[in-house]
């Protein structure tokens, strides 16, 4: 349950000039507490709306507008991320529709299926709450899985020494060596994990050494009433799609976001910089690899992981599967979505 003494979000010194030089607001103060309501009252023209937009982000789409101060969520400054690496959605986008769960944490912060869990579900009840129906997007099966079939996990202090220690093993040695200690510790835990899930296997290593039991097994009855969608295409067509997104990237300035994030001082070793993208990213601009061998790394990373998506969700046998050829028609795949949700969830 959420504490309603812990302020959610903060405005702090919030200005914004919109061109040439006209200033519509003045280092603005304000905190709300969880579950607050708040109404914003004044004159035609003193602000209020410019003020709201202040609070969605609106006025990112405002050409030539300045905004400066801090807006944070929950502690953390709205306005952080790693934009085009993560494909993170257009402001457009973000603009159409509330979005949860988006620039939350600046660049250097850890966060794990755990937090992304925790903070899932509360949100899931928030919005329920509101009479309103969430959807959930995303590709990383851990993450839809642990949190679909309600997944328990036990906590395991972290041991920073004993991770980089691991970490650095399997760059040595190979990850089927680093998976191998697993099995001599937890042969159980082993035959759940794959060799190529380093970071699972790490934490079950660790769990294990100290003596407790990582859970990750799902509850017996799916938590939530839900139709969950997949989409999916022959594997060239897809492959195809994957090499033409990176190019994509690249052409917006993936090189330049790195080193953007380089310059603020975001560690090389951190968990989202070792992510796809920027990883082969930092191989070319810090250890010098060839650009276009790091390019090609970076699609046959994406594609990799593409292929293990297909394997993982072989096991959530309850997802609802589109397929999708070459030149896909969206407008019909989202009409049979609207028409499978109108029936589950008697919706007008």
């Amino acid at each position: 349950m959420a504490d309603d003494k812990k302020i959610i979000f903060s405005m702090v010194g919030v200005s914004k000039i919109i061109p040439p030089s006209r200033q519509i607001l003045k280092d603005i103060y304000l905190s709300f507490y969880y579950g607050a309501k708040i109404g914003i009252i004044g004159l035609n023209g003193s602000g209020k709306s410019t003020l709201l937009k202040s609070l969605n982000r609106m006025n990112d789409l405002v050409e030539g507008c300045k905004i400066t101060g801090q807006v944070l969520l929950d502690g953390e400054d709205i306005y952080k991320g790693m934009d085009i690496g993560t494909a993170k959605p257009t402001e457009e986008e973000l603009a159409s529709a509330p979005h949860h769960l988006v620039d939350i944490l600046p660049a250097d912060a850890k966060f794990d299926v755990v937090d992304f869990k925790e903070r899932a579900e509360q949100l899931i009840k928030e919005i329920n709450a509101r009479g309103k129906l969430p959807i959930i997007a995303g590709g990383t099966g851990l993450y839809i899985k642990a949190l679909l079939e309600d997944y328990a996990f036990n906590n395991v202090d972290a041991d920073e020494s004993l991770r980089n220690e691991l970490e650095q093993f399997a760059l040595e040695n190979g990850k089927e060596a680093l998976h191998a200690r697993l099995a001599e510790l937890d042969p159980e835990a082993a035959q759940r994990l794959h060799f190529n899930d380093t970071r699972r296997v790490i934490r079950a290593i660790e769990a294990a050494m100290k003596g407790e039991e990582v859970n990750q097994h799902g509850a017996e009855e799916l938590p939530f009433d839900m139709v969950v969608f997949g989409l999916n295409m022959p594997r060239e067509f897809l492959y195809e799609r994957i090499n033409r997104r990176v190019d994509i990237m690249l052409e917006q300035g993936l090189e330049a976001e790195v080193r953007r994030l380089l310059d603020e001082g975001v560690p090389t070793d951190c968990q989202s910089m070792k992510s796809i993208g920027y990883r082969q990213m930092l191989w070319y601009i810090v250890d010098g690899m060839d650009y276009d061998f790091a390019v090609d790394k970076l699609k046959q990373a994406t594609r990799n992981f593409a292929k293990r998506q297909v394997t993982f969700f072989k096991g959530m046998p309850y997802i609802e599967w589109f397929e999708l050829d070459a030149a896909p028609d969206y407008e019909n795949v989202v009409n049979s979505m609207e028409q499978r949700l109108v029936e589950k969830f008697k919706l007008v």
